[in-house]
């Protein structure tokens, strides 16, 4: 805490000597509707200096001299603007460009975002602030200091597989769209970030929007949903070459290049990108290849886009988690460890005993994850007349891949295969490798209409329909006793179709010249079939169907430019996944699940220097399904409905200037997450019986109480940012008991940042970024799980943690042409 705050002090010491120098501000607004500008290129360029505006259409300049410098703002479908600006003293500028004549490329998210007239909770994070922090981490990573998030890593830094929380739901429950398109699996409604490595790089910006958030297309929102707009046209050519390096072996290349406006319509933009990492965790390596390749067609009413990018992973497994003896360098424990589970290996011994906190339990060479994702999206959008704009999108995403297996004496029958016999000898196990496969195509469309007829009215008409096909199937491609298995048998093969559409109808009606009433009526229909031979040679078959109609209504009231108070309530409905189908008892079907929500705020702009924002929330669930610790016939742990719980909260935001080279930015989320009745259930081996006992308000499994972040920023000479950034996270339970000896310990993280951009006459930007994670070296873990059971008169529970990495450090270059 002292070093902390000895940092602290440094760093906003420093700007106490440049109060001298002047500021250069401005707010950019489209010269026809009056709204801001996100994402406008401002250029100095006397001072070859080049920034971009904020989500509030916001710019500034710092340590700046006395005299007269030019100024050029340019933004994709209008026209630019340049003028000299003479300064000797702060100042302010507010600027309108008009419309050159462009369709822009929001068009393509405009349907499924909120904006200051939507009464819900939501965050926008730029291009410029991902760039920030983007040196080969994955989104989750990127995220990691908005409000209410928690982000994961098997590995333990950030690349691989790695996953996000938000008000403490997990991937399966936080829908997220590319351009409106639907990215999460069909079946277990996971994203897995791993697959689209280095999307950041071609990010434009992304919205979060908290709670159920508004209508859109793909997976159910339960927790958050996130909106992701890939580049948008860059008017002039560029090139790009980036390059990080980093702990442990991390490694980052890519290049970038796009050819401006083409005869003044057309438009071609590319990246190729390459990660690389040994990983914290041993053996927990990474190696990561993507391409983005986005073509377009621009005029003042039409335009027509095509995205292909794709990505390619192979990491070595480390979601085994390590026991959490082990993590804390409990040798009796590790012990105890030992004997209770017969581990009578002496080189797993050994590993248990010496590994410590990176600890693995895979040992075999190719114990990897091997997966190809390609995606395919063709945008089209249309000003049909001044009042009607339409959107459609097709899209295509094949996906293939396996994860590979050594097994040491596993049981023939387990794979359909008789024993052996040799001799008087009889065979039963044996030690093979195994691969399981995932062969899956989701494809569709989405449209959107926008009517905003001459008056208080704004409609929007939209919706999707996508059909995903996906197989499942097992191979073993080594036994030491192959029994009568054949290469390229499958022991087991199953396959899911699965068809979603959705409709929505929302509009904005201005009740006054600054009270807006917003509704939004969704109807969601999802038809899922699977069926074939399981693991464990278990024959699975089903057929459901549902109807959802989702509401959503609320109040938005405007006291000031960038001020507002709302208030919300919505209705989100979702199905089970396919595990909940899979892992269930027999005629035990899961049903589905109800989120009522309600979300009220204000945000307070008092001034350039100061704004704040404060919101509460409520999602109360029917039906959750929740891991209660009972297994099925087979000994897979299975989720449970139960009947009432709920999360309710309050999160802050502030960013405070109280100097122009100081900005502090904080934000802190307060929760109380609750299961009213819950049934913790273990087996007894003894007599092969469950013990149940019932608990009450016990609270949801990895929903800290406190997230909080805070970022104080200094920007001591001309284009260098140096910040710390922290995180405390509360106490997390890894499963529903509320039980301390079954959770993660809160923790402190802190972290240092420094952007420094060059602008040399022979290049047009250099950039260099240095990251310094967890500066202070927190021994913590973030992710985990738990299970019990009771053995010998004894309950025993296995703890596994996910250890982060210590002190490490991240450094990148990149040089723009």
């Amino acid at each position: 805490m002292k070093r902390t705050l000895l940092l602290l002090a440094v760093l906003m010491w420093m700007p106490l000597c440049l109060l001298a120098q002047y500021s250069l501000s401005g707010l950019v607004r489209s010269a026809e509707t009056g709204e801001v500008l996100p994402g406008a290129n401002v250029h100095l360029l006397s001072a070859r200096r080049l920034t971009a505006t904020s989500t509030t259409g916001e710019f500034q300049f710092n340590n700046l001299n006395s005299g007269t410098y030019t100024l050029r703002i340019s933004y994709v479908g209008y026209k630019s603007w340049e003028e000299e600006v003479q300064l000797n003293s702060d100042r302010h500028l507010e600027v309108a460009l008009p419309d050159d004549g462009f369709l822009a490329d929001e068009v393509v998210v405009t349907a499924t975002r909120a904006t200051e007239q939507t009464p819900t909770t939501f965050t926008e994070v730029s291009k410029d602030q991902l760039r920030k922090q983007n040196l080969g981490q994955d989104i989750p990573y990127l995220l990691q200091f908005t409000p209410s998030v928690v982000s994961t890593s098997d590995a333990g830094a950030g690349v691989g597989y790695t996953g996000i929380r938000i008000r403490g739901s997990d991937a399966t429950r936080i829908n997220v769209t590319i351009n409106g398109i639907p990215l999460n699996d069909s079946e277990s409604h996971g994203v897995f970030w791993v697959n689209t490595p280095d999307l950041a790089s071609s990010v434009d910006n992304l919205q979060i929007q908290r709670g159920v958030g508004t209508s859109t297309n793909g997976a159910a929102a339960f927790g958050a949903t996130v909106n992701i707009q890939t580049e948008r046209l860059n008017p002039e050519p560029y090139a790009e070459v980036q390059a990080s390096v980093g702990s442990f072996n991390t490694q980052r290349y890519a290049v970038k290049a796009g050819t401006g406006l083409l005869n003044n319509h057309f438009a071609v933009d590319a990246r190729l990108s390459s990660i690389s990492s040994e990983g914290y965790i041993d053996r927990a390596s990474s190696d990561l290849k993507s391409f983005f390749v986005s073509g377009g067609y621009y005029d003042d009413k039409t335009l027509l886009k095509a995205n292909i990018f794709s990505g390619s992973e192979q990491t070595y497994q480390a979601w085994y988690g390590t026991p959490e003896a082990v993590v804390r360098g409990d040798r009796a424990g590790i012990e105890a460890y030992i004997a209770r589970n017969w581990i009578e290996d002496e080189d797993e011994i050994n590993n248990l005993l010496n590994a410590g906190r990176t600890y693995n339990y895979y040992t075999y060479d190719n114990e990897t994850d091997n997966y190809q994702q390609d995606h395919y999206q063709l945008l089209f959008g249309r000003d049909l007349t001044d009042n009607l704009q339409i959107n459609l999108a097709g899209h295509y995403t094949r996906g293939r891949g396996y994860y590979e297996q050594f097994r040491n004496n596993d049981m023939l029958s387990d794979y359909g295969l008789p024993d052996v016999v040799i001799a008087d000898s009889t065979i039963s196990e044996t030690d093979l490798i195994r691969r399981r496969w995932l062969d899956n195509d989701f494809y569709g469309f989405t449209y959107a209409a926008a009517w905003e007829p001459a008056g208080k009215l704004k409609l929007t008409l939209g919706g999707g329909w996508n059909k995903y096909e996906g197989g499942h199937f097992g191979e073993i491609i080594w036994a030491r006793y192959a029994s009568t298995s054949n290469i390229r048998d499958r022991y087991y093969d199953n396959s899911a179709t699965k068809r979603d559409f959705n409709t929505f109808l929302k509009g904005y009606y201005e009740l006054t010249t600054k009270l807006d009433l917003f509704a939004d009526l969704q109807y969601r229909s999802i038809s899922y079939q699977f069926g074939g031979l399981d693991q464990g040679g278990i024959t699975i078959a089903g057929d459901f169907d549902y109807h959802f109609w989702n509401p959503k209504a609320g109040l938005t009231y405007r006291f000031n430019p960038g001020s507002r108070l709302y208030a919300s309530y919505a209705i989100g409905q979702r199905e089970p996944v396919r595990s909940d189908f899979i892992d269930a008892p027999t005629n035990d079907i899961p049903e589905p699940e109800v989120l009522r929500n309600l979300e009220t705020g204000v945000e307070v702009r008092v001034n350039r220097q100061l704004q704040f924002s404060a919101n509460y929330y409520l999602m109360n669930y029917k039906n959750q399904l929740v891991l209660t610790g009972e297994l099925n016939d087979v000994g897979a742990a299975i989720r449970i409905n139960v009947p009432e719980s709920y999360r309710t909260g309050v999160e802050l935001q502030g960013v405070y200037t109280p100097w122009k080279v100081l900005r502090l930015q904080g934000n802190a989320a307060f929760s109380r997450n609750i299961i009213r009745n819950f049934d913790d259930v273990l087996f007894n081996y003894d007599d092969e019986t469950f013990v149940r006992t019932e608990l009450r308000d016990s609270p949801i499994s990895f929903s800290p109480n406190v997230v909080a972040n805070a970022i104080v920023t200094v920007l001591p000479v001309q284009n260098l940012e140096l910040s710390l950034l922290s995180q405390y996270v509360s106490r997390q339970y890894l499963d529903n008991t509320g039980s301390t000896t079954r959770s993660l310990d809160d923790y402190l993280i802190t972290d240092f940042r420094v952007n420094y951009v060059l602008r040399p006459r022979f290049v047009k930007e250099l950039r260099l970024n240095l990251l310094v994670n967890n500066i202070f070296n927190a021994m913590y873990a973030n992710n985990g799980y738990t299970y019990g059971y009771i053995s010998g008169g004894e309950t025993i529970y296995e703890n596994f943690l996910y250890p982060q990495a210590g002190t490490n450090f991240l450094f990148g270059v990149s040089v723009g042409f």
